[in-house]
C-alpha cells in the first residue's frame, strides 16, 4: 500500500489544478441508445429495445480529454473529425464543456468516428461503428504537427492515445516524441497493436496484457511471465517507465534497474470496463504533471480506473470522488 499523508494528498490534488495536458490521437463520439427489452422481434430472433433515452458522449482520445477536464486540468485535444453532422456534434460538446477546439483538424475525406451502443436493462446489446481506419494524408499530418508545435511551450504533458483509427502515423509519432523530448515535456502513451513498437523513448508506456501478448506472441499467465514481459517492453521501447495493466490482477510498474512493483486492482463492483484505460492514462499523466513520483501516479491511476469500472457506459473520473476514496483508505 502507498504510504502518504493527508497533507501530501491535499498538496497533490491542489497541484492537479490548471495543468495543461495535450491529448493527441483518435477522437471519437460515443452514441448511446438506452431502453428496455420486453419482447423478441417477430421478424428475427433479436430483442426489441423500447427506447427511453439517447445521447452522445466523448469517446477515444476525446474521452481522455474529458477525464483531464474532470481532474481539474486544461485539456488540449489534437485530432481529426470529418466534415459531417458528427463533427457538428463534436463542436457542440466541446463548446458545452469549454474545451478548446484549436487542435481539431477537419478532414473532408473521412467520417467523424462514432461508436453507437444499444443498452437495455443495463446490458450492452450491440455496437454500431462508423469510422475510417486509413492513415491520415501527409497534408493532414502536417496540420496536426503544426498545431502541436504552436502549443508545446504551454504544455505540461502530452498523451498519445492510439486506437488504430489512422491519426497517429509512424512519422507523426516519431515527430511528436522528438518534440516532447526536446522540450523536456512528459509524454505518456496508451498504445494499440499497429504502432505498438513505434513509441520509443517516452516517459511512460502503458499497454495492457492482451496487447503485450499479441505483440510478442506470448502468454502472460504467471508472475514470472509478467516480469519477463515488462522487462522486454522496457528494452524494446526504451521508455523511462512501463505500466502494464493486467485487468483484475491490477498493475505492474517497471523501471530500469528497479524491482517490479505490483499494485492490486481497486475495482469493487465491476459494472463495465469500457473507458477504464482512458481514465488510467489521464490520471497517471495528470499526477506526473502535478509532481508525483511514478509509484504515486500509478497508485492514483489504478484507483481511478477501478472507480469508473463501477459505472455502466463510458464515464470520466471525478476528482473529488477519487481523492476522497483514497483519503478514506489511508486514514
Amino acid at each position: 500500500m502507498l504510504k502518504i499523508s493527508q497533507e501530501r494528498l491535499t498538496e497533490i490534488k491542489n497541484n492537479f489544478s490548471g495543468k495543461n495536458i495535450m491529448v493527441v490521437g483518435d477522437m471519437m463520439l460515443d452514441g448511446y441508445y438506452w431502453g428496455k427489452v420486453k419482447r423478441i422481434s417477430p421478424e428475427a430472433p433479436v430483442p426489441v429495445v423500447e427506447l427511453n433515452n439517447e445521447f452522445l458522449r466523448f469517446g477515444g482520445a476525446a474521452n481522455v480529454a474529458l477525464n483531464i477536464l474532470k481532474l481539474n486540468g486544461n485539456p488540449f485535444p489534437v485530432g481529426v473529425v470529418g466534415d459531417d453532422a458528427g463533427a457538428e456534434d463534436f463542436k457542440k460538446l466541446f463548446n458545452d464543456l469549454g474545451i478548446l477546439q484549436n487542435g481539431i483538424v477537419t478532414d473532408p475525406n473521412r467520417p467523424t468516428t462514432i461508436k453507437t451502443r444499444v443498452i437495455a436493462d443495463q446490458q450492452h446489446i450491440v455496437r454500431i461503428d462508423r469510422e475510417s481506419k486509413s492513415y491520415i494524408s501527409n497534408d493532414i499530418e502536417e496540420k496536426i504537427l503544426e498545431k502541436i508545435k504552436e502549443r508545446i511551450e504551454q504544455t505540461d504533458a502530452i498523451i498519445l492515445q492510439d486506437y488504430n483509427k489512422g491519426v497517429l502515423t509512424k512519422s507523426l509519432i516519431k515527430n511528436i516524441i522528438s518534440l516532447a523530448n526536446q522540450h523536456n515535456t512528459i509524454i505518456t502513451v496508451d498504445p494499440k497493436f499497429n504502432n505498438f513498437l513505434e513509441f520509443e523513448n517516452v516517459t511512460v508506456f502503458k499497454p495492457n496484457k492482451k496487447e503485450t501478448e499479441d505483440i510478442f506472441g506470448i502468454r502472460i499467465d504467471s508472475d514470472k511471465d509478467v516480469e519477463l514481459a515488462g522487462k522486454r517492453l522496457l528494452n524494446n521501447l526504451k521508455s523511462k517507465y512501463v505500466l502494464l495493466t493486467l485487468g483484475e490482477l491490477g498493475i505492474a510498474l517497471f523501471e530500469n534497474g528497479k524491482e517490479i512493483k505490483r499494485i492490486p486492482t481497486k475495482a469493487r463492483n465491476v459494472s463495465d470496463v469500457s473507458g477504464a484505460g482512458d481514465t488510467v492514462i489521464s490520471t497517471l499523466t495528470m499526477a506526473l504533471a502535478a509532481g508525483t513520483n511514478i509509484y504515486e501516479a500509478a497508485y492514483f491511476a489504478n484507483y481511478a480506473g477501478g472507480l469508473v469500472c463501477e459505472e455502466v457506459g463510458i464515464v470520466p473520473i471525478d476528482i473529488d470522488k477519487l481523492f476522497n476514496t483514497i483519503n478514506n483508505v489511508i486514514i
